[in-house]
């Protein structure tokens, strides 16, 4: 049997155009009060020229007029052709009106006269980067982040720069670096999984290459399929995964998810106890024994005990802790409920159902006024996680227009 996966292609040639848009670095540095170091022979009146033009550049700048700001510098450059900050203000302008090549050119002759300029460093980096020239952008980038690791904005660029390199592990360094320091900049978090999903795709071919009829080809296939919701598809490779290696840990639990995922309770179950037998650690078996259990009404002290097995290996399962607050809640034992849906909740603060499980046992225990709270918290939960999955369906009908065919 050989396995019929198909790896999906992700391309990243327009990513910094198309859906993620980095701002250009409007990096300027102040002019020294004396101009005597860095231009020796120049009269004293030539100082307080080029400081007039800086200001009247600062002032063009600030109302948006590029061009007079540009002209400004260049005046400068002419009276002062050393000054190294000139060229940096000079660059970033350039860079502003999308003259890449001659922000390049103007940002590498300030750098020949000063290299400690770590901003010009940087913004040489994204006018080379924009004109795709990725390998000699790379060391300027790494240069200005060196000189400083809060440049978030050279961070995003050199990430970017990585990947059109092909170099994605590195890439995810710093992406995940900008996602701790940005945890809700979605481009950072974009770019991530767009990342993770090239790595995945070069592991995924790599392991289909050595032996495409592999329990481990079959299972990851079905893991695939499973992402994309195709369940029928992911049930077909998971037990192709069982018949190779019925003994390997994973294998029956993965098809005992995929007929759980479906409600498909004895096949599920009977998987998920091949499993136990296999691996008795695992205590997502465990726990989704116990949910059968309570889905199925084969009674709530059964699945209770089921569901303290789970809670003995993983005492912080989350679905767990709500399982069990379902249980005792049939039971009527709302005390202990409310402890173990309090747990649940705390695990996982965007999930809705705690929440209402959690109004219910207040409300037996007479506690009304938290009842009522759990039921608002709940409907506003409710209410946001059906905003995502409107959100998400809406992306994905929008890209199945671009996607490209694999």
């Amino acid at each position: 049997m050989k396995s019929s996966m198909k790896f999906p292609r992700f391309h990243f040639g327009a990513m910094a155009r198309c859906g993620f848009q980095m701002g250009f670095l409007v990096l300027l540095v102040s002019f020294p009060a004396s101009l005597h170091a860095q231009n020796r022979g120049q009269a004293g009146g030539d100082d307080e020229r080029v400081q007039e033009l800086y200001a009247e550049a600062k002032s063009a700048q600030a109302a948006g007029n590029l061009a007079e700001a540009a002209g400004r510098y260049e005046a400068i450059l002419k009276i002062a052709p050393r000054l190294a900050a000139a060229y940096n203000n000079l660059g970033s302008i350039y860079l502003q009106q999308h003259e890449f090549k001659k922000a390049a050119q103007v940002l590498q002759r300030g750098l020949e006269i000063n290299r400690d300029m770590p901003s010009a460093s940087a913004l040489l980096g994204i006018a080379l980067y924009e004109m795709a020239e990725y390998a000699a952008a790379k060391p300027r980038l790494e240069t200005a982040l060196r000189a400083n690791p809060s440049d978030g904005n050279a961070e995003i660029y050199l990430a970017n720069d990585l990947i059109h390199l092909n170099e994605y592990e590195k890439a995810a360094e710093h992406l995940r670096t900008l996602a701790h320091r940005e945890p809700k900049n979605q481009e950072v978090w974009y770019l991530l999984g767009k990342v993770y999903l090239q790595l995945s795709q070069t592991s995924l071919a790599k392991l289909n290459e050595i032996d495409p009829n592999s329990y481990l080809t079959h299972q990851v296939s079905g893991e695939v399929m499973e992402s994309m919701n195709n369940l029928d598809g992911a049930l077909l490779e998971y037990k192709k995964a069982v018949e190779l290696a019925p003994d390997r840990h994973g294998t029956h639990y993965h098809l005992g998810n995929a007929y759980w995922l479906l409600l498909m309770w004895e096949p599920a179950k009977k998987e998920f106890l091949a499993e136990l037998a296999n691996d008795p650690q695992n205590c997502q078996a465990q726990w989704k024994l116990g949910d059968i259990l309570l889905e199925q009404q084969a009674g709530p002290q059964s699945a209770l005990e089921q569901l303290d097995r789970a809670l003995a290996l993983c005492p912080e399962s989350p679905e767990a802790h709500e399982d069990r607050g379902r249980a005792l809640l049939k039971l009527e034992r709302y005390e202990e409920a409310a402890k173990d849906l309090q747990k649940a909740a705390a695990a996982d603060p965007a999930e809705p159902r705690p929440h209402f499980l959690l109004s219910q046992a207040y409300r037996a225990l007479g506690r009304a006024q938290e009842a009522q709270a759990e039921m608002r918290t709940f409907s506003k939960l409710e209410e946001a996680s059906q905003a995502a999955k409107a959100n998400r369906a809406k992306q994905i009908l929008e890209n199945k227009g671009t996607t490209p065919t694999p």
